[in-house]
């Protein structure tokens, strides 16, 4: 349970200063463009805008920080695993879990410096240019996200080494809907190009061992011809 509460926090978090921040660049724009109106330019011009992009540039930082640590959670990062996907299965293992300790390891160090940076910036006056906010609270994005992402590292880890799966995120799928698979023109679409034989598409290593992916070494056949 508190699990989901922290990833549902995580996720609030994320589209809030997403949703903000563009709702704040484009009432900022329009204000901009407004003002050159004669007619309603008497109205607006005493609106003080001038914070809002630096807002947004502190909104976007602190999003891009807690989503790292979504991206981590999910596996939407991307990664180099073309040779680490051809190691026998207990090397295999081993290099993931090395790999997800030195990314908790990093995101770790990476949120004590942060850490320590804020609490000797807590103890200064020094604000932003034009909101006027205390510059500690605008850093608190660094420990707290790097620690966040350490979290994330740590709980994929553990998951791994008692499932053996990765956080896998399919960039097809749109959360809240679901796939019909009796429609045959949905059907169609969902083409596995890994297994096309045009020569134009990446091949898997199931596909060079001459068997269809899911199945055991077992049901390997021979290379087809236009593989060799």
């Amino acid at each position: 349970m508190p699990m989901k509460i922290l990833d549902h926090l995580e996720e609030i978090l994320i589209a809030f200063l997403m949703a903000a921040a563009t709702t704040i660049i484009f009432i900022s724009v329009a204000h901009r463009y407004a003002a050159g109106f004669p007619i309603i330019q008497d109205y607006i011009l005493h609106w003080n805008l001038a914070w809002a992009q630096e807002l947004c540039i502190y909104m976007f930082v602190w999003m891009a920080k807690f989503g790292a640590a979504y991206g981590v959670r999910t596996g939407i990062h991307v990664g180099v695993d073309v040779l680490i996907n051809k190691l026998s299965t207990p090397l295999r293992a081993k290099f993931i879990v090395f790999g997800l300790l030195a990314g908790a390891t990093f995101t770790g160090v990476v949120g004590t410096m942060g850490s320590t940076f804020v609490w000797h910036m807590s103890d200064t006056e020094q604000v932003s240019a034009d909101l006027e906010w205390p510059m500690w609270i605008i850093y608190l994005a660094i420990p707290l996200g790097s620690y966040l992402m350490c979290f994330r590292f740590l709980q994929v880890m553990v998951n791994f080494l008692r499932t053996g799966e990765l956080p896998h995120h399919d960039h097809g799928h749109v959360e809240g809907l679901e796939e019909d698979t009796t429609d045959p023109q949905r059907a169609a679409q969902d083409v596995n190009w890994y297994e096309m034989d045009d020569n134009l598409h990446p091949h898997d290593i199931a596909h060079h061992e001459g068997r269809k992916p899911g199945n055991g070494p077992d049901s390997a056949k021979g290379p087809k011809e236009n593989d060799r």
